[in-house]
């Protein structure tokens, strides 16, 4: 595992990184390598945070699975009891019904502003996918998303969007608090998880975030900071993280450290350790949408109740075990937990997007499982 991230650091796709492995219930694997500021000579520690990006996402989801062992929420309930003006329309003007299972699942019908032209409709009604430092309420950016029209009907099709930041919204109804106080209530205040959260007090010490760039190497972001993705961009506001009166994403939102996260999950996969019960984690586990692709993971995966689930690791590629769930961030982090094994790892670096995708995910979990 050394050799992975000493050659990513080296070869400049990695700035830095930090690199935890837990199995049967014992770290086994915790190193950092490389910079957390690379200009001021700061270098990464097993403690550093990091923005988490998308590794919000599991997050919000346990949250919301909690609300529904209490009676306040349920799966298959509509979005409308909760937010009654949240009502989008197909393009031909029905207004399907959306549950809270298709907000879970990736199933709504709705998307990403980083995933279409910039031409396209969430570019053009103003829509925040929760990396930029918009000056929107949640509320507001909620009222948005409902006026573009959705791509499939709901329940037929998987697409990555920002149905998160739309439970995000529905806990702060259920609950009636904001959602990080919600949060901090029902997931890591019980789990002892003090490093998650959604804002930061300004100078605290977290890794300086990077883009991929090219035969350069990584660069610096700027603020705001634009990073080309797929037909579009992603906007970055690193400077989001200190401020606490920036709208709450529960698409994206958070930070923490590779030890809290790896807490985190381990605390998912042996069974909910009094935050959510067994049967919970096992709905939150299993893949729950059939044969329908899920784009954003590849082949070989289904979807669960707010992560990737491994159904198939052959045409995957990868070495884990069918069931393996996992996710991973924008600003270049990644988690996976193996339950087969009782194996969980956390890697978080500084480099979008090459520490979330492409050779280096890949090959260090190849080394995890030939150490």
């Amino acid at each position: 595992m050394d050799s992975v991230l000493q050659n990513a650091v080296h070869s400049g796709s990695l700035v830095g990184a930090t690199v935890l492995v837990s199995e049967h219930g014992k770290i086994v694997y915790e190193r950092a390598f490389g910079s957390a500021d690379r200009e001021a000579g700061i270098a990464t520690q097993t403690g550093t945070l990091f923005r988490l990006a998308s590794m919000t996402k599991p997050v919000i989801c346990v949250a919301a699975l909690a609300l529904m062992e209490q009676g306040k929420l349920s799966l298959d309930a509509p979005v409308t009891q909760w937010l009654p003006d949240f009502r989008p329309a197909l393009p031909d003007g029905r207004q399907p019904v959306i549950t809270i299972r298709h907000l879970m699942t990736h199933t709504a019908g709705l998307g990403y502003g980083f995933l279409e032209p910039e031409t396209g409709p969430y570019h053009r009604k103003g829509i925040s996918d929760g990396l930029d430092h918009a000056r929107l309420t949640l509320q507001e950016n909620i009222a948005r998303i409902a006026t573009v029209p959705l791509l499939f009907e709901p329940g037929t099709a998987w697409h990555y969007s920002l149905a998160i930041d739309v439970l995000g919204g529905v806990i702060e109804r259920v609950t009636g608090l904001t959602l990080p106080t919600a949060i901090r209530t029902l997931v890591t205040g019980p789990l002892g998880l003090t490093s998650l959260a959604f804002s930061i007090p300004q100078g605290t010490p977290i890794a300086v975030p990077y883009a991929d760039g090219g035969t350069g190497g990584a660069i610096r972001m700027t603020d705001p900071f634009q990073l080309k993705f797929g037909p579009g961009h992603i906007v970055y506001s690193p400077s989001r993280a200190f401020d606490p009166a920036a709208w709450p994403s529960g698409g994206v939102g958070m930070v923490g450290t590779a030890g809290d996260y790896l807490r985190f999950a381990e605390a998912i996969r042996t069974g909910g350790s009094g935050v959510l019960k067994p049967e919970s984690v096992a709905a939150m586990t299993t893949n729950a949408i059939g044969t329908l692709p899920v784009g954003a993971a590849g082949p070989g995966f289904g979807w669960g109740l707010g992560v990737a689930v491994l159904t198939d690791p052959t045409r995957a590629g990868l070495p884990l075990s069918p069931g393996s769930w996992n996710w991973s961030g924008l600003y270049g982090t990644g988690f996976w937990v193996d339950p087969a094994r009782e194996l969980s790892a956390v890697a978080l670096t500084n480099t979008a997007v090459a520490g979330m995708s492409g050779s280096f995910p890949r090959a260090l979990r190849h080394a995890v499982y030939t150490a």
